[in-house]
């Protein structure tokens, strides 16, 4: 029987795989048989990744990339395919939330300068899922083979209180990927999102957690509107990603939005 989950023949990029949340994504579709290039700006986390994927027996090399420039993200696709092959799988797992732009009671909506929104909203957006798919999603269409995951969040259904420009640019990555799923439907390309809810990382990690490791307020309303009453492990996200970047199993697959969240959407109170 044919294994609808084997990415033997899959190159991977991964975008933002020096964090939490797309490292354990780099380290999934490595587990299934995928070459993983490792993207990002921080040289020593990339190779950490890289290191943590062969030593578990995969395949993976880094390379030096910044998603907010076109040409550095052109420079990166030619040296991953010269050493790994065309890339077939495309995730972008880049992006996060400027404190700048956090809403509080010392810094309310109507004071966050136009400048901070604009950077926060292209940092996911525009570097966290424009450029990637205008770099590398022609090229699978060329060859009439690819899968790209985008990264969206809880937040982009329902906005949360505090985080709204992270918010509005993940409802942008929401829509811009079905638009994207319908243009390249019949390239061969799917173009797909995963919805992780809550998981801890370094970017939410001081508004989740006190300083003694005790959980906040904003914590303990987040389980309380989480039916399984928890936060996610990184882990259970490869599952859904697998899923996706497979071309056995997925293959009529293409402009949905997977969630990953406990249940956290499937309530409002």
């Amino acid at each position: 029987m044919t294994n609808l989950f084997d990415l033997s023949d899959e190159v991977a990029v991964v975008i933002g795989a020096t964090g939490v949340l797309g490292g354990a994504l780099a380290e999934g579709l490595a587990s299934a048989g995928a070459k993983i290039a490792v993207l990002g700006r921080n040289e020593t986390r990339g190779r950490e990744r890289v290191e943590a994927i062969v030593a578990k027996g995969g395949r993976a090399a880094f390379f030096s990339a910044d998603a907010m420039d076109p040409a550095s993200l052109k420079a990166a696709h030619a040296a991953v395919t010269s050493e790994l092959g065309a890339p077939t799988i495309l995730v972008n797992a880049a992006g996060g939330n400027d404190p700048k732009v956090t809403v509080t009671a010392e810094r309310p909506f109507e004071s966050i300068a136009s400048e901070d929104w604009r950077a926060n909203f292209d940092m996911n957006l525009v570097g966290g899922a424009l450029l990637p798919c205008q770099e590398f999603g022609p090229a699978m269409c060329a060859r009439g083979k690819g899968s790209i995951i985008n990264i969206a969040s809880v937040s982009a259904h329902l906005p949360l209180s505090r985080v709204v420009s992270y918010s509005a640019s993940k409802a942008a990555v929401l829509s811009l990927t079905q638009f994207l799923a319908r243009e390249w439907a019949t390239k061969g390309v799917r173009v797909n999102s995963l919805t992780p809810g809550f998981f801890p990382a370094e970017q939410n990690r001081k508004l989740l957690f006190n300083e003694d490791g005790s959980p906040t307020a904003r914590t303990q309303a987040i389980w309380g509107h989480t039916p399984m009453a928890r936060f996610g492990h990184s882990e259970e996200l490869v599952g859904a990603v697998v899923f996706l970047a497979s071309q056995k199993a997925a293959s009529f697959v293409t402009g949905i939005d997977v969630r990953v969240d406990g249940g956290f959407l499937s309530q409002t109170i």
